[in-house]
């Protein structure tokens, strides 16, 4: 348990720096996000969660 509040907080720091550093590129890409349909939505969010997946497999073998 306490490495999912490790990996929420390593979560909220890092979107807290591009938030922080890179506002304007933040609005940029929620506006597209808005325009884009659901499939490519839910394929980005598929590909990011496998991506994830793979990294922490990689890492704790």
């Amino acid at each position: 348990m306490i490495d999912f509040f490790d990996a929420l907080g390593l979560l909220l720091v890092i979107e807290g720096i591009v938030y922080c550093l890179f506002p304007t590129l933040v609005k940029r890409i929620a506006t597209q996000a808005t325009y884009a349909s659901i499939e490519r939505l839910r394929l980005g969010g598929l590909g990011a969660a496998i991506a994830g997946l793979c990294i922490i497999w990689a890492v704790r073998g």
